[in-house]
């Protein structure tokens, strides 16, 4: 939007202060603070030197990649929104060639290739792509739309753009974030308009689809699943992460074992504390009702995002909204249900909470997007 004069623009900017939506700031203010209380007691360390190392370094770098999104926040206040839908093919190439990079010279960190080191700091390019193929989707879904729906050929084109992503992801070897990516995609794809009969076409294929994603898995993979199946056939090795996390998500029985007094975080029994399995620590010493509570939390967000999307002005905000809050969504659902042995372990961040530069920053722009959907809702008027 272009200003002729003072007044219109200050009326521009008047208007954008007024619409500025401090229910979601405070909301996620909310959770980033559990998150770093969480994280604080995830390394913290009565007596070993280390860990009391460890906890300063990592609790530090948390606020300052926390630092960084309210900049990307701050700053992206001043952007329309609507440039997304400009520069989607731009953002949608730009990450794919850095999941190439991270192929031929990533970091190589416990069979896996995830980290492009930039100097300073390490980035994992497939946390960028989740953002990037919600830009890329609400792009194509917005521009194309019609009241007929989608037909299977009009979905062959998103079909490619998921897949590129998804499979570069899965190469690494990601397989939470791939199956994160793909599960996105799909609630996106769903929310537009798609045409009955072929909608039960998409969805007979994908139920088709399970037992060649299943013979496709690597081996380490397929015993993560048979884990969660059954915990006990190997309680030392892959069933390890879940049995110790469900007796620390137990042991916090109603109201918890108070904050910095969780035996199994403190014992060094629960594994991956600080990032995949920190809602376990949470649990242990807030018990059922500060677990419940930070559930609400995330619940309030959901529907924050979704009021979001529903009071957008145009198909490409609404659709926007949409698959940010399918995004935080998933890795919501599947971390907490992961931890509680109702999904098998596949290593996925808790938003906001699991420590983690990238998951901090994606999630970040993700919120930034929100609220200038949000503030720019009146240029349509």
């Amino acid at each position: 939007m272009e200003t002729k004069n003072n007044k219109t623009k200050f009326m521009f900017d008047r208007r954008l202060i007024q619409f500025f939506d401090w229910g979601l700031l405070l909301i996620t203010l909310l959770i980033i603070s559990i998150g770093l209380l969480g994280l604080y007691s995830a390394v913290f360390s009565r007596s070993n030197q280390d860990a009391i190392l460890l906890k300063n370094s990592l609790f530090m770098k948390q606020i300052m990649w926390l630092g960084i999104g309210f900049v990307i926040l701050f700053l992206s206040l001043f952007f329309n929104y609507r440039l997304l839908y400009k520069w989607a093919y731009l953002i949608y190439f730009l990450i794919n060639a850095l999941l190439i990079l991270v192929l031929t010279n990533g970091k190589y960190v416990a069979g896996s290739r995830r980290w492009l080191d930039l100097g300073l700091f390490f980035i994992q390019p497939s946390e960028l792509a989740k953002v990037s193929i919600i830009i890329m989707l609400a792009y194509y879904y917005s521009k194309y739309a019609s009241e007929k729906g989608f037909s299977l050929k009009d979905l062959l084109l998103p079909f490619f753009y998921i897949m590129i992503p998804f499979v570069l992801i899965l190469k690494q070897p990601d397989l939470g974030t791939a199956m994160l990516l793909l599960l996105n995609s799909a609630f996106i794809t769903f929310f537009v308009k798609i045409k009955r009969r072929h909608l039960f076409v998409l969805i007979s294929i994908i139920i088709i689809s399970v037992p060649v994603i299943w013979f496709s898995l690597k081996g380490y993979q397929k015993e993560r699943i048979l884990a969660f199946i059954d915990p006990g056939r190997d309680p030392l090795g892959s069933g390890y992460h879940l049995i110790q996390s469900k007796i620390a998500i137990g042991s916090g029985m109603l109201t918890g074992k108070g904050f910095l007094k969780g035996t199994q975080n403190e014992l060094s029994f629960l594994p991956e504390q600080h990032t995949d399995f920190i809602f376990s620590v949470l649990a242990e010493e807030w018990g059922f009702v500060g677990s419940f509570a930070i559930i609400i939390l995330y619940f309030l967000l959901m529907l924050w995002t979704l009021h979001i999307a529903n009071i957008s002005r145009d198909n490409f905000g609404k659709i926007l909204a949409v698959g940010i809050c399918s995004m935080i969504y998933c890795q919501v659902t599947i971390n907490i249900a992961m931890v509680m042995g109702l999904m098998p372990v596949v290593g996925v961040p808790l938003p906001f909470i699991s420590y983690g530069g990238s998951s901090i920053i994606v999630t970040m722009i993700g919120i930034s997007m929100l609220m200038n959907i949000s503030m720019r809702r009146f240029m349509f008027d």
